[in-house]
């Protein structure tokens, strides 16, 4: 799509405030009706089947023409064409859906097995992730943590502005939104205690993450470089990497995080494309030291995107308890690629690498309740008149995304999970 048509209107009805204009175009995978698991996409409040507009016909002339890619486990095959490929495809799925178009409008015998509602559907695992990659990338999440647990005048590690710090999670427990994940046990080490006990962590948090898909495979000894590493990223959406902060100040020496992060990652069923996003670029922070040729880039390569975290207690209303913005990244998408894979580390499609916690410069801005409670210290008062240092049983963490310009919205929509008391041995 060009700039000249991102207001383009639909013949659908879209609200003014909707995360899925016709420029976003997105892609889930849903279970529809008869049990079928099916790519999606989503405009306004309507989930759209793409493989009913395959069989119907409506993408002649594209590389998925009349093929079973729709009505896969996952999105893999699909993200695994390419970008320029899949991106002939958002355009036609544009194309279909535009006002003054009949094509697809006029054909009201098929419609039924094109459009359907968000309730009538069941969202799904997008893809199958191969590997993973949480990154740790946001300077002020770094250096809060530094000040909390370190010297606070020297916060950042010695490597921290000279390479994107990055650890290999689990794929297995990351899960989609809506999923409940059980509190978490392990060993706890508590500084009036000579020996670690074993329980449930206290200390539950969520952490605020965008994470984005790759959509090309390289080979063995091979890298990316950081002015082509976005033809190797399709799209992204919202993570939210669930912690378990006792759990890992007694695990994290010398290897790093392991039980208190693999309990459970939750993402978004929505992948928003690079090509929605394009209009939102902007410049991030200032690097220095200077970084090292490999990780020197040209152009805006970090993004608007605003985003909150809520917590909702059981049978009680929402609370905001953060407001930040994906621009404050001090290491961008591009050079956690490059750096990924400049040690000859090879890469697949449908991989994901997390940002890491997203931290702006004030209080009201950082990502976890670990920051924003600052260990503890200062409990977050909720709408109800309750208080939380850490997230308690059956409260409810979402976290909601969108990138708005110039009458613009393109969103994320949400992931949500719920806390479940932990399952005993």
């Amino acid at each position: 799509m060009t700039q000249n048509n991102f207001h383009t209107a639909s013949w659908l009805n879209i609200p003014e405030d909707s995360d899925f204009p016709l420029y976003n175009i997105p892609f889930g995978m849903a279970i529809l009706k008869g049990n079928k698991k099916r790519a999606v996409t989503r405009i306004g409040n309507y989930i759209i089947n793409l493989n009913s507009l395959n069989q119907s016909g409506f993408f002649k002339n594209t590389f998925v023409d009349k093929t079973d890619i729709f009505k896969q486990e996952n999105l893999n095959s699909f993200i695994s064409l390419g970008k320029e490929k899949t991106g002939i495809v958002r355009n036609r799925i544009a194309e279909l859906f535009s006002e003054g178009t009949t094509e697809l409008k006029s054909q009201t015998h098929i419609l039924e097995e094109i459009i359907f509602q968000p309730n009538d559907v069941k969202m799904i695992m997008p893809v199958k992730v191969g590997d993973y990659t949480d990154f740790y990338s946001s300077m002020e999440h770094a250096t809060n943590v530094g000040k909390m647990f370190r010297d606070p005048e020297n916060a950042l590690l010695p490597n921290w502005k000279h390479l994107p710090v990055g650890y290999h999670g689990r794929a297995s427990s990351i899960v989609i939104s809506g999923t409940p994940l059980h509190r978490p046990k392990g060993q706890l080490k508590y500084n009036d205690n000579p020996n670690p006990l074993f329980g449930p962590t206290k200390e539950m948090d969520f952490e605020l993450e965008l994470a984005f898909i790759t959509c090309n495979n390289t080979k063995l000894g091979e890298s990316i470089s950081v002015d082509k590493a976005e033809d190797s990223i399709f799209g992204m959406l919202l993570f939210n990497d669930m912690s378990a902060r006792d759990i890992q100040r007694w695990e994290y020496v010398p290897l790093g995080p392991f039980l208190s992060k693999s309990f459970g990652s939750v993402v978004s069923p929505w992948i928003v494309t690079l090509d929605a996003l394009e209009p939102f670029r902007t410049k991030g922070p200032v690097q220095e030291p200077e970084v090292l040729p490999y990780l020197k880039f040209e152009g805006n390569k970090n993004f608007d995107i605003s985003l909150e975290a809520v917590i909702k207690p059981a049978n009680s209303n929402e609370t905001v308890v953060c407001k930040t913005n994906f621009k404050h990244m001090y290491w961008n998408m591009a050079q956690q690629l490059a750096h990924q894979t400049i040690n000859g580390c090879n890469i697949n499609s449908c991989d994901m690498y997390a940002s890491g916690t997203i931290s702006g410069p004030d209080a009201g801005s950082y990502g976890s309740m670990l920051e924003l409670a600052w260990k503890g210290q200062n409990p977050i008062q909720l709408n109800n008149g309750e208080s939380r240092v850490f997230l308690e049983d059956n409260d409810t963490i979402i976290i909601r995304g969108f990138a708005a310009k110039d009458n613009l919205r393109i969103g994320f929509g949400e992931v949500s999970t719920q806390v479940l008391p932990s399952i005993p041995l």
